[in-house]
């Protein structure tokens, strides 16, 4: 898959998990479903998560011998710049915790489950 096709492909995915989430706190009125600067995590994970493939695939691209070497260590680095996120994002904000943690594990799940489709996908093509 080319990287302009990946683009394609996740602006559709991010613009429909865009789309639930914006629509999800009408759905359960009165039960704080998203957090507050939820916004921002989602823009962190989408932009974290398309660097990440970038990453892996111009580690597959350059020497396809190593490519799961370039997968796991784009989700490694995924998982780190992640953290740090969260542990920044926990000292400075004030509000619940469990709806947080919710809202990141989800969304941290579904674009690193993306992600890895995509790269599995060419990982795929290439053993053909």
């Amino acid at each position: 898959m080319s990287i302009v096709r990946f683009t394609l492909y996740y602006l559709l995915f991010s613009l429909v998990l865009a789309v639930i989430a914006y629509f999800l706190p009408s759905a359960f009125p009165g039960v704080v479903v998203l957090a507050k600067k939820f916004w921002v995590v989602f823009g962190f994970l989408a932009g974290i998560t398309f660097i990440a493939y970038i990453v892996a695939d111009l580690g597959i691209k350059r020497n396809p011998e190593v490519g799961i070497m370039a997968i796991m260590g784009s989700i490694a680095l995924k998982m780190i710049f992640s953290m740090a996120f969260v542990l920044i994002y926990s000292l400075n904000s004030k509000e619940k915790g469990m709806v947080f943690v919710l809202n990141f594990f989800s969304l941290y799940l579904l674009f690193s489950f993306f992600e890895i489709y995509c790269l599995l996908r060419n990982l795929r093509h290439q053993n053909k």
